[in-house]
């Protein structure tokens, strides 16, 4: 690793103790490789508008971490299936095959050059239990997910109305969130069967703005 990507170890490891994971501090060569991927093929496939590392370890890494524990927490040690829908550079889909290598994660999306850095980086990383899906979501075969999963979404409308027939009859649909999206959540519960279960707020670590994580699902009537 380049001495300028191991100069945030020290951030990186307080930043998981911060989140409760300090059992994960194992693993942080692999989150700093992938910050180093990252940055570095930027430059030619245009993945994020973010361009300083430093920039990117708080607003991509440490994000995606800080779902994390709240994963953990709902899914209990179980075997899991993650679709994270809209991937881009594998965000958080990267983060979380880092992190559970006894899940599968699927990092779903339909620009191929994002795809193609998600295929890279896993090849790179030795992920083998992350795969990259091409193509666009609604189109695709159900991936019968545990956990189906967007960070920045368009919508909630949206994601339910495109990912929803991924989750398996007994999966979970999350999606990540700044400000919690009062307008969004009333277009979802007037305009679909889909309802917010529930809310979590996330502490992302070096970032001074409010993040959450919703939990969505059919409304009881419709529910499977």
């Amino acid at each position: 690793m380049s001495r300028d990507f191991s100069s945030f170890r020290e951030p990186l490891d307080a930043a998981l103790q911060s989140l409760g994971m300090s059992q994960d501090v194992a693993r942080a060569d692999h989150l700093l490789a992938y910050l180093q991927q990252l940055h570095h093929w930027n430059k030619a496939y245009n993945l994020t508008a973010v361009r300083d590392p430093g920039d990117m370890l708080v607003q991509h890494v440490f994000d995606s971490l800080a779902v994390v524990p709240p994963l953990r927490g709902i899914r209990g040690g179980r075997d899991t299936r993650v679709a994270d829908m809209g991937s881009g550079a594998g965000l958080p889909g990267i983060i979380l095959g880092i992190c559970q290598p006894d899940w599968t994660v699927f990092c779903v999306d339909a620009v191929g050059k994002k795809t193609a850095f998600i295929r890279q980086v896993a090849g790179v990383l030795g992920l083998k239990n992350v795969q990259a899906v091409h193509g666009r979501i609604e189109s695709l075969d159900s991936l019968q997910a545990d956990v189906v999963i967007s960070r920045a979404f368009a919508s909630l409308g949206d994601f339910v109305r495109v990912a929803g027939h991924h989750r398996s009859s007994d999966g979970t649909m999350l999606a990540m969130k700044g400000q919690y999206p009062h307008d969004e959540c009333q277009a979802l519960e007037s305009a679909s069967d889909w309802t917010v279960k529930s809310r979590m707020a996330l502490h992302v670590p070096g970032m001074d703005a409010q993040r959450c994580l919703l939990e969505l699902g059919l409304k009881e009537s419709h529910d499977c």
